[in-house]
């Protein structure tokens, strides 16, 4: 059985602390950290595949007294899987990253990706360096991944199986990168 994002994603963001900062890959994960709420406190890359991990690592290194969380989904992150050796070479404890893998590219028409085949991300992500990887397949695990994403000590890498689904778009706060910037970083730093 699959998880749906939405309502995943909604669930993990509840009453979160006004410490969590996230990031988002561009896509889907965009539009539904997006559909949550545009809290100031999110950053969501709209057009740079592949660097929405190396933008969480480089948040997680400055900002080392806040949670960093990347949402971002499976084609996003096999764009730049190199990220994950310096994630777990850097290793900074406040970083998580949750992947929403639907093994698919869905804003482009569903074309599979790796990991519809052979490659598993938490694999990858142990095999780089990062001991706490896990993969969550069922509703019941919700809970334990919003704990591990948002309380363990990292880096921790969860790999979660969701629908291939094309959902309504949800935009975030402005889709001009200096007025996202600059907002994000105003909140960040205050």
């Amino acid at each position: 059985m699959t998880l749906h994002r939405r309502p995943l994603v909604a669930r993990i963001l509840a009453d979160r602390p006004d410490d969590l900062l996230v990031v988002s890959g561009l896509g889907s994960s965009t539009w539904d950290v997006s559909s949550v709420g545009n809290h100031a406190n999110n950053f969501c890359f709209i057009g740079a595949m592949g660097q929405a991990a190396p933008f969480a690592l480089g948040l997680a290194l400055a900002q080392p007294e806040k949670r960093v969380l990347l949402i971002t989904g499976d084609g996003e992150l096999l764009m730049s899987l190199g990220s994950l050796a310096t994630i777990a070479n850097k290793a900074p404890a406040n970083l998580a990253l949750m992947v929403l893998d639907n093994q698919s590219y869905v804003e482009t028409g569903n074309q599979p990706t790796a990991t519809a085949g052979l490659t598993s991300l938490p694999a990858i992500a142990a095999a780089c360096g990062i001991a706490k990887s896990r993969e969550f397949t069922l509703e019941s695990e919700v809970d334990e991944l919003g704990e591990f994403v948002r309380g363990v000590q990292g880096p921790v890498f969860a790999n979660v199986k969701i629908a291939a689904e094309s959902l309504p778009l949800a935009f975030p706060y402005s889709f001009d990168g200096v007025s996202a910037m600059d907002r994000f970083r105003n909140s960040v730093l205050k």
